[in-house]
């Protein structure tokens, strides 16, 4: 195993490493505030709470128990976040193409998530089944938690 999650030794055959995900326990909710909207606070330090501001909006994600209110948030509940096990060096190619395209050819839509160390995949969960079968098949190991 190299660099987190990325096995060195264990080529798909496309040219791009094949990597290591755990499916995230919690079920998530992508949320659309104005980019007026004060920055959101969690409601616990645990979980997964990525929050992005842009000119155009204030994005979060949150745990579904946790949805923001207001007649100006816009809300898309039932995801699953899929971690690529990092760290992840800055250096590393093809990592997201690697998990994205056979997602894409299996006709699976993403949202797509980075840190300083690590990529989550976002994978509604209707489709998260069938997400972890593709990732598989591509030669990807996927943990179920």
């Amino acid at each position: 195993m190299g660099e987190g999650g990325i096995q060195d030794d264990a080529q798909s055959g496309t040219g791009r490493p094949d990597v290591v995900l755990r499916l995230l326990a919690e079920r998530l909710a992508v949320c659309r505030l104005p980019a007026s909207a004060p920055w959101p606070a969690p409601t616990s330090l645990e979980g997964f709470w990525p929050v992005t501001r842009t000119e155009a909006e204030l994005s979060v994600v949150c745990p579904k128990e946790a949805l923001p209110g207001g007649d100006d948030v816009r809300v898309e509940q039932g995801w699953r976040a899929l971690e690529v096990l990092g760290p992840l060096d800055f250096s590393m190619v093809g990592v997201m193409a690697g998990i994205t395209a056979p997602l894409a050819d299996s006709g699976v839509s993403v949202f797509v998530i980075s840190t300083f160390d690590t990529d989550y995949v976002l994978v509604k969960s209707t489709a998260i089944t069938h997400a972890i079968a593709a990732l598989r098949a591509a030669g990807h190991t996927v943990h179920d938690g």
